[in-house]
């Protein structure tokens, strides 16, 4: 009898200890009645979203020619005498503030991010034999190297850099090809290892300008370093020039624009 009433007795003591710990437990796991002792959360960063419009955009419009197509009907036909130049390429050439390095002059700005020598063939009779120039300076192929569209070899390359030439003289405009800028490597993909390829490709604009009465500008030469890559002092990331690259680029250019006028 005593010990059924202890057994008893152990077991509403240990009744009333839950019940009054249950409670407390409840309260514990209620988020709102904590301090709060986690750092907070730090917002993450917005996405770059680039890739997916890039890519929205080649399968809306693969050669862009949408970019420039409002430019292009407002732009009134040449004056009489005025000596139009349309420079056609990518971001190298669309970063260039043309008005800026040849101030007062009648060129045109017709480059396109990340474009690679096909949708510059694409898009030439629009943004280049429409606007009736008596000049285009083509630079195109670097990112031909890098794969931005696909991979290509350097004679297929080399072929869209024909073919662009070869409208332009059939249309009466004067041709300045450019050599490719120097490259060690891509940083948006790395390990193309671009720098023989591209004096290949600058090799084979050299000969076939002088082959077919065109004009060559020499960029390479006058901009590269001991690795054939583009130097910090003229380029952030190896690719695109700075100001200072720029500064090398214009007079090499005019140059070339004045002899291909004569």
């Amino acid at each position: 009898m005593v010990n059924g009433m202890k057994a008893r007795s152990v077991v509403l003591t240990v009744a009333a200890m839950a019940m009054v710990w249950a409670p407390a437990q409840m309260r514990a796991q209620e988020a709102g009645t904590l301090p709060e002792t986690k750092a907070p959360a730090v917002a993450a960063k917005p996405v770059d979203d680039w890739k997916a419009r890039h890519d929205k955009q080649l399968k809306e419009d693969w050669p862009w020619l949408g970019k420039f197509k409002e430019a292009n009907m407002k732009l009134a036909p040449p004056a009489p005498g005025e000596d139009r130049v349309v420079f056609m390429g990518d971001s190298i050439t669309e970063g260039w503030k043309i008005e800026d390095s040849f101030p007062g002059k009648p060129y045109i700005n017709r480059g396109i991010s990340g474009q690679t020598a096909p949708q510059m063939v694409l898009r030439f009779r629009q943004d280049v034999i429409a606007l009736q120039p008596k000049v285009v300076v083509i630079l195109a192929g670097t990112n031909d190297i890098a794969g931005n569209t696909g991979a290509e070899t350097l004679e297929q390359i080399e072929g869209y850099l024909a073919s662009m030439a070869e409208l332009a003289a059939a249309n009466h405009i004067k041709v300045v090809l450019c050599s490719v800028l120097p490259a060690f490597d891509y940083p948006w993909d790395r390990g193309h290892a671009p720098a023989p390829k591209i004096l290949a490709i600058n090799a084979w604009l050299k000969a076939y300008a002088a082959e077919k009465g065109h004009v060559y500008v020499d960029y390479h030469t006058a901009m590269k370093d001991e690795r054939d890559g583009l130097p910090a002092k003229l380029s952030g990331d190896g690719v695109h020039p700075k100001p200072a690259g720029y500064a090398v680029m214009a007079p090499l250019v005019e140059a070339g624009i004045e002899k291909a006028l004569q």
